[in-house]
């Protein structure tokens, strides 16, 4: 990859998509091309042709995605498979039709059984049933994999898949409905402490264990492939280490300041009992993460009260 290549990333304005822009900047990459949803409707299939046709990009990154939380996920099922398939069918098949030198398409670990051997490995994928509360989110993932995969395999294209933990940084979705756990906890505590709240409730038991990467570590990691992976064989991107929701939701009350007491709403999904990446492959090629999950926290809610200015 060329500091001078056209570099095309779908999704420029979400978490992983913004994170990335910013990487691919500071790196000093010139030609980044990016669209809103209003100029370029990813689930129009001749709109992503003609985009593709004129555009001419080397290197696609597939951030743009439908995402949101377990009450998301399960509340939506329909919409949360069809636009996500929509979408990345759209780009894969517009960029390797466009002679697209690179793809990297971005999954989730959400694609690995609902129990998976823990930290879950690469060879994981299809072991067993996923986790219902994201079934449908997950099997979208799952078939861009193997489109990519299927490209590689029919065409010989350079179409690469990374399967980031779960992210939060700058640009997450803070909304309480559709958010995930972290940026949801963070807002949550931010209101009680501003209201004076002595309590903060908290969905399901706190049991579940959960691993949280900061997005602009998850940015370094595939602007790292872009450069160093041409395999189609899946890699996984996180921190390799896990917490109890419980033990989060203790630290970002640190963070912000709440001093009050935690109730857990047992009514509420607990979703994957745990899930932890097994990082030793992308580990293996150099890579590691190097922001902790404290600093990575003082960081975001600086960015999040900074935006409710």
């Amino acid at each position: 990859m060329e500091k001078n290549d056209s570099i095309f990333i779908a999704g420029h304005r979400g978490l992983a998509g913004s994170a990335i822009l910013r990487r691919l900047t500071a790196e000093g990459f010139t030609r980044l091309l990016t669209r809103t949803r209003a100029e370029l409707d990813l689930t129009n299939s001749a709109a992503a042709e003609e985009f593709f046709g004129r555009e001419k990009p080397a290197i696609v990154v597939v951030a743009a995605a439908r995402v949101g939380g377990i009450k998301a996920n399960n509340d939506e099922p329909v919409e949360f498979l069809i636009e996500n398939l929509q979408i990345q069918n759209n780009l894969i098949r517009a960029a390797h039709e466009s002679g697209v030198r690179k793809l990297l398409f971005l999954g989730s670990s959400c694609i690995y059984p609902r129990l998976a051997p823990q930290p879950i490995p690469e060879s994981a994928l299809l072991g067993g049933p996923l986790e219902p509360t994201n079934e449908a989110y997950a099997i979208a993932k799952i078939a861009g994999i193997k489109l990519c995969q299927a490209y590689d395999r029919e065409y010989g294209a350079n179409f690469i898949s990374a399967m980031p933990t779960n992210l939060y940084g700058p640009n997450d979705n803070f909304d309480l409905v559709t958010s995930h756990a972290l940026a949801a906890l963070l807002r949550k505590a931010h209101e009680a402490k501003t209201s004076g709240a002595r309590e903060l409730v908290v969905w399901g038991s706190g049991k579940p264990r959960r691993e949280f990467l900061h997005v602009d570590d998850l940015a370094s990691a595939c602007v790292f492939l872009l450069q160093k992976y041409d395999s189609p064989e899946i890699i996984n991107i996180g921190t390799g280490a896990d917490l109890t929701i419980r033990e989060l939701a203790e630290l970002i009350c640190e963070v912000v300041g709440f001093t009050g007491d935690l109730a857990w709403d047992a009514s509420q999904p607990d979703g994957t009992p745990r899930k932890v990446l097994d990082i030793s492959k992308i580990r293996s090629l150099g890579w590691l993460p190097t922001i902790p999950l404290r600093e990575g926290l003082i960081r975001t809610y600086d960015w999040f009260r900074q935006q409710a200015v």
